[in-house]
């Protein structure tokens, strides 16, 4: 291959790349980028090859986490490159060993190392699940189905599938007489997973359904920056204190008035988004106490969005979402398991890890909090209680308010539950067990009272629910064979 041609290939992998993940997502690219990254790093010696590509998805990279990962300054171009690092793991473990296995054989080396690398990554990160290629596939809802079975991690084989198959067919100049079985076994596991994916759809069983409400973030009413002032370093004044304690009490009153409104309109759960209400840690059973009053009189369940501010020369806050049920009280209150790496993780008491679960009137009701839900193996355990709903507070800013929707909703259809989503800023939606969207408000868009949906009950068992992540697990032993079977021919 002549050299513009092979500048052409990084170049264009490079900016497809771009669009794999972060600000701007377009689920083509992520079929398209492997093919010509793969097919550069074929081309060029692995000691020059390899290294260019990650400076392609380096360079991609920085752009499209821009505004998306919340890093100081001086540390984000040390962690994209660390992302950068691990994006590229898949086509060093393709380059050393695709020719180690026979004919279309070798085209599974990529998607094998593709799936290990994002599920190592999701095991081991911080960010949890964050990269994934599956999530661009969002609007594919047939194929998302496939979530139900291998979770995040089929979805990101048949995607890198393909580029190593297309490459595949590229350097065997589109010879059908060795293409032919390759070819056939791809198209089939394509044809096979969308048909599945439909069926799926299109026999999903209509259960009884409940209004659900989530009531919106207040603009206007609160400044951000006087909630802070509770955070800051060192004791509060008595003024000071006095002062936040009716700043507080104002937005209580918005969202149980609200509440109050929406629950004569026959809405029966209510979800508050996180953190939206305040309270100092010695006023907390107060208000408990209000909510179990308001709840009981209006009879109408709440999860509330709860910040507990524990005071203190370093201030420290319990981030929680409360279920308050109208005959029997408050009967969970959970603390978030995964706060955002920095700010928040620094201030957070973090929870032992439980996700709670209530059986009610409507069916088995439970909560996660905002970035716990980028993490399937911790949501799994939902799953395999057979919850109906989920109700999950949750606060964004604007350039990951589609992207964490998304990664939300992946986990209603991993674990066969509806879900219902209230965010501080951000997109506030509902969905049910297949991924469907029932309503939906961005309150960068608009400024939204309520969000209002009638949400089917009734748990669906999925596989990836009973057996995890078998298919990851899976694609590691396949990877660690090849391997094994290259080394020792080798020797």
């Amino acid at each position: 291959m002549n050299t513009s041609l092979l500048v052409g290939c990084i170049l264009l992998g490079s900016v497809l790349q771009f669009f794999c993940f972060g600000r701007k997502m377009i689920p083509v690219a992520a079929w398209l980028a492997p093919i010509f990254l793969l097919h550069f790093s074929h081309a060029v010696p692995p000691a020059i090859g390899l290294p260019l590509v990650w400076l392609a998805i380096y360079a991609a990279s920085m752009l499209a986490y821009r505004d998306v990962i919340p890093i100081p300054g001086g540390w984000y171009p040390v962690i994209v490159a660390a992302i950068s690092l691990a994006l590229t793991l898949p086509y060093v473990a393709d380059r050393l060993l695709y020719t180690s296995l026979p004919g279309f054989a070798a085209a599974l080396v990529f998607p094998t190392a593709w799936v290990v690398m994002e599920f190592a990554t999701a095991r081991t990160s911080p960010y949890g699940s964050w990269g994934s290629v599956a999530y661009t596939q969002w609007s594919d809802l047939p194929l998302i189905q496939l979530a139900s079975v291998t979770g995040l991690w089929g979805i990101s084989f048949l995607v890198a599938w393909f580029g190593s198959t297309v490459n595949w067919a590229l350097e065997n100049r589109f010879d059908w007489s060795i293409l032919q079985a390759g070819i056939i076994a791809y198209v089939l596991a394509w044809v096979t997973v969308m048909v599945a994916g439909a069926l799926r759809l299109a026999f999903a069983k209509a259960g009884r359904t409940i209004r659900t409400a989530v009531i919106g973030w207040p603009n206007g009413l609160v400044e951000r920056s006087t909630f802070m002032q509770a955070l800051r370093p060192g004791p509060l004044s008595e003024a000071d204190r006095s002062a936040l304690q009716k700043v507080f009490g104002s937005v209580q009153d918005h969202f149980i008035e609200a509440s109050r409104r929406e629950a004569l309109a026959g809405s029966k759960i209510i979800v508050w988004p996180e953190a939206c209400v305040m309270v100092f840690k010695s006023d907390e059973a107060a208000f408990l106490h209000r909510a179990e009053q308001f709840s009981a009189s209006a009879e109408v369940s709440v999860v509330m969005g709860l910040a507990s501010i524990i005071e203190g020369a370093r201030p420290r806050i319990e981030n929680k979402a409360v279920l308050v049920d109208p005959s029997k009280g408050v009967v969970y209150s959970y603390l978030k398991r995964n706060p955002v790496p920095g700010w928040e993780a620094q201030i957070s008491v973090k929870s032992d890890g439980c996700m709670p679960t209530y059986d009610s009137a409507y069916g088995r009701l439970g909560s996660a909090i905002c970035f716990d839900m980028d993490f399937p193996q911790f949501v799994r355990q939902t799953g395999q209680r057979g919850l109906d709903l989920l109700l999950v507070p949750a606060s964004d800013w604007e350039a990951i308010k589609d992207l964490h929707h998304i990664l939300a909703s992946v986990r209603s259809v991993e674990n066969g539950f509806a879900m219902v989503r209230a965010a501080r800023w951000g997109v506030s939606a509902a969905v049910d067990a297949f991924g469907r969207t029932l309503a939906r408000t961005d309150s960068f868009a608009a400024d939204p009272d309520v969000t209002v949906a009638q949400v089917p009950l009734g748990s669906v068992a999925t596989l990836y629910a009973r057996l995890g992540d078998w298919f990851a697990w899976l694609c590691a032993a396949g990877l660690a064979a090849i391997a094994m079977g290259s080394l020792l021919g080798a020797i």
